[in-house]
């Protein structure tokens, strides 16, 4: 089989390809909207049926239901392959930012964050089928609803599917420059929340707590457990007092804690638990906790790397790796063992930003890396 056969095909579908891709921009998906996401999800759904896939509707009572594809035969351990259709854009965003195509960019809320990766993945299934090709695994596809969100209904069932799987291939944005994605931090969400005593602040300052001096003691306790660049956090939100006249009894802040590794993650979370108050009188309660562990580059992920660097240069392209401070639903994968590759979107740049946009000559190039990599891995 030759594999530059997957390219020449990909390419004559660019236009398609562009064109699906304007069908789920315009269908705007907020991660809370839960109309659109079902909707979106049938229309998604169709087209991998199209494909041949079996395409089942994962209930979700609490938000927009998941979608998951299986494609192909054989009772080999499957290829996962993991993307999301929310956004983080509000219902309305293209009234402002409508997509559209110039100078071989197609821009648009989504286009890079990532619904050009469902797009990759559906032609990567069309060429295969189109060239009578089986790839020795099964393939199973899961699209969520919730991901920019935390992916708080499918962590489980990504876990689960994962401990039956051969590999995952995370259909996120890559790094600049296509850069796959082989490690990324473990993300943690923390409050901070201080009670000190009220007072009037010019009779009778003594007889106060300060709530908001106390949490200035534990801001830069907390900073001080940062070791950039592996372990990074930042403070991000602080809320305190009521009137300047008043000794303020309350005071929180939020958190967010970045770690390259589980010890690391161990190290900052013990330690916020640890924190005591500074102020007599006063009072620190932390709570929270980290809603995705760290990816580590383990050697199975070094070794599926080196594998798709080869299957690469099979297709003309030559692949490099690096790592993100962002966390993916990759996190999860790879935190329960399985060789987890990240980053295998379009190339483009923008995510969350007004620019959003990507290179539209990358649709089929990384969707015959996608096809290229589910027959040779």
């Amino acid at each position: 089989m030759a594999l530059p056969s997957l390219c020449d095909v990909l390419l004559s579908k660019q236009a398609d390809m562009v064109e699906r891709l304007r069908e789920y921009v315009v269908f705007e998906s907020p991660s809370h909207d839960k109309d659109a996401l079902d909707g979106l999800a049938r229309v998604i759904g169709a087209h991998f049926e199209a494909v041949g896939a079996d395409v089942e509707y994962v209930p979700n009572m609490t938000g927009g239901d998941h979608l998951c594809a299986r494609w192909g035969a054989g009772t080999e351990r499957p290829a996962f392959i993991l993307g999301h259709f929310d956004t983080v854009w509000p219902a309305g965003t293209l009234a402002r930012q409508p997509f559209r195509v110039e100078d071989g960019l197609a821009f648009g809320p989504g286009t890079y964050d990532m619904k050009s990766g469902l797009v990759m993945a559906e032609f990567a299934l069309w060429a295969l089928r189109a060239l009578s090709l089986h790839p020795p695994r099964p393939v199973v596809v899961l699209f969520t609803s919730d991901e920019e969100i935390g992916s708080p209904t499918t962590r489980g069932w990504i876990e689960a599917q994962a401990q039956k799987s051969a590999y995952a291939l995370v259909l996120e944005p890559p790094l600049p420059d296509g850069v796959l994605k082989t490690a990324r931090k473990g993300v943690g969400k923390f409050t901070i929340e201080v009670d000190g005593k009220s007072a009037h602040a010019g009779i009778e300052p003594d007889k106060g707590v300060n709530a908001i001096v106390e949490l200035a003691h534990q801001v830069l306790a907390i900073q001080a457990l940062a070791r950039p660049p592996e372990t990074t956090i930042n403070v991000g939100v602080i809320q305190g007092g009521t009137m300047t006249n008043v000794v303020p009894a309350q005071a929180n802040a939020w958190v967010d804690v970045r770690v390259a590794s589980r010890a690391e993650a161990e190290r900052v979370e013990n330690a916020l638990h640890a924190l005591r108050p500074v102020l007599p009188g006063a009072t620190v309660k932390v709570t929270g906790r980290y809603n995705r562990p760290p990816m580590e580059r383990t050697t199975g992920i070094q070794a599926l790397f080196e594998s798709a660097r080869e299957v690469g240069l099979a297709v003309g392209q030559e692949l490099s790796e690096g790592a993100t401070g962002g966390a993916s639903d990759g996190n999860f994968t790879a935190s329960v063992g399985l060789p987890t590759l990240d980053g295998l979107g379009a190339r483009g740049a923008g995510a969350h930003a007004v620019n959003e946009h990507i290179v539209i000559d990358s649709l089929p190039e990384r969707a015959a890396l996608i096809a290229a990599l589910l027959m040779k891995l």
